[in-house]
């Protein structure tokens, strides 16, 4: 069972770090990350680079700092970004692009967080001083709001190819990138490749409690890395996450499979409860978006029930709910929340 008797299946965030990660960090090498110096960063980043095939990385505290950097070094103010309507950069980030870069958002519409390379030619806005120019092309994977969803390489190949033919950058928003490749069974490079800069997190489903990679050229990175300090993401001591993420990196990748089979086992078992739907067939990773019957309950509403049962989840607009597996929730633990919420929705009467 999970943390004090809580199944808490709010985000991959939420993870402790295990016995061994607590060692590792406690046992860390550590310098001064502003100054450069620091052994544990300097290991973690050349491992990155070499993980992710660029040439340098560096570490960052958190996924939208990340983002918001690769964004920062690579655009100018005024210019716009082609991502898709549910980006997490969109909704998640405080607005960023704007107020950090000056960036406006040109926003594609597609299915589960998906769009195609002729959605982007359509798109893209360059020389006529009248428009926003384009400079970016982001892309996430795995998409959090399209359900844990999984890009095909041969689409980003092809979007590839139109930022070429108009000079545009690529950026990966990889926050759950090695979901994406436990999914597919493929490495990482398969889609880094493609992308000018990518950004990978180390406090999903990885398991560490803070931290972020971004890797690219060096000198996009060099500009990466003064965007950090002016963003305030200097840190000192910081070889005390970075073993954490060393050690995520060494132990909890391929174990990214158990948490997607406990997914599809969660999505499974909803698909046969009362005043829910969902397609068991969408569950491609660690994310299982549902639905809610709103003559039972608003999403809200259904979390608040939950809730009692010590069960937690997230709502996602009136009548989605989302619930995310993850290191610290066991097949058992699925099991065990399956119940409790198969008797919470029939022991209630619509609300």
């Amino acid at each position: 069972m999970s943390y004090r008797g809580v199944i808490d299946f709010r985000s991959d965030t939420v993870t402790r770090p295990t016995p061994g990660m607590r060692r590792a960090m406690a046992e860390a090498d550590v310098g001064d990350d502003v100054f450069g110096d620091d052994p544990t960063v300097i290991r973690l980043q050349e491992r990155c680079a070499e993980l992710l095939g660029k040439e340098a990385s560096i570490f960052v505290p958190s996924g939208s700092m990340a983002n918001q950097t690769s964004i920062r070094a690579q655009t100018e103010h005024g210019d716009e970004i082609i991502a898709h309507r549910e980006s997490h950069i969109y909704h998640y980030e405080a607005g960023a692009p704007a107020a950090l870069s000056g960036c406006s958002l040109r926003l594609l519409e597609g299915d589960r967080g998906l769009f195609d390379a002729d959605q982007v030619r359509s798109a893209v806005r360059r020389g006529d001083s009248h428009y926003p120019q384009t400079a970016l092309i982001l892309v996430e994977n795995t998409h959090n709001r399209g359900g844990g969803t999984v890009w095909s390489r041969e689409t980003i190949a092809a979007i590839r190819r139109v930022a070429d033919e108009f000079g545009l950058r690529m950026h990966l928003d990889g926050a759950r990138l090695l979901n994406a490749c436990v999914a597919r069974s493929c490495d990482p490079r398969d889609y880094t490749q493609y992308f000018d800069t990518v950004s990978m997190c180390f406090s999903k489903g990885l398991g560490a409690p803070a931290g972020s990679i971004v890797a690219g050229r060096a000198a996009t990175v060099r500009r990466v890395h003064r965007f950090r300090k002016m963003f305030g993401g200097g840190m000192r001591q910081a070889g005390i996450l970075a073993a954490a993420a060393v050690y995520a990196l060494d132990h909890h990748i391929d174990r990214l499979a158990e948490d997607h089979a406990n997914a599809r086992r969660l999505a499974e078992a909803l698909a046969n409860m009362p005043h829910v739907s969902i397609d068991p067939g969408s569950v491609e990773t660690n994310l299982v978006f549902f639905n809610v019957d709103e003559r039972f309950a608003t999403a809200d509403g259904l979390c608040t029930i939950l809730r009692e049962q010590n069960i937690l989840m997230l709502s996602e607009g009136r009548s989605r709910v989302r619930a995310v597996t993850h290191l610290d929730v066991s097949a058992d633990d699925v099991d065990a929340a399956a119940k409790l919420i198969h008797r919470a929705l029939k022991s209630r009467t619509a609300a």
